[in-house]
């Protein structure tokens, strides 16, 4: 059975920082969506409801955490919900939400300007 979702996932392993209660922590992205953000690595304890901030480079912006997954013994997965939604993603274009091909995801970042 085909999932419905509201915005199509891209699946984008970028590097990011996660500040939370002003502790750094850092973590990387497995999917996006012009709605939220699942990311992974993450090795500190995140509770769901929480208001959290990830940056990129000098990109930030605040996210609420949605679920919780314990993937091993020190590292969970973490679903988060934007609480601004935006056309961006910490640098990243996401205009067409829609844009369903990784392919034209892939030539937007590998053409875009890194962020500072």
């Amino acid at each position: 059975m085909a999932e419905k979702r509201a915005h199509t996932r891209r699946k984008l392993v970028l590097p990011v920082r996660l500040t939370v209660a002003n502790d750094i922590h850092f973590a990387h992205t497995i999917d996006i969506t012009c709605a939220g953000v699942r990311i992974g690595n993450v090795r500190s304890e995140l509770e769901v409801g929480k208001v959290i901030t990830l940056s990129r480079g000098s990109d930030k912006a605040k996210y609420r955490v949605a679920w919780v997954q314990q993937m091993g013994p020190k590292e969970m997965q973490a679903g988060l919900e934007a609480l601004q939604q935006d056309n961006t993603f910490l640098g990243v274009d996401l205009s067409d939400c829609e844009r369903s091909s990784s392919d034209e995801l892939l030539m937007t970042l590998l053409t875009s300007k890194p962020p500072k």
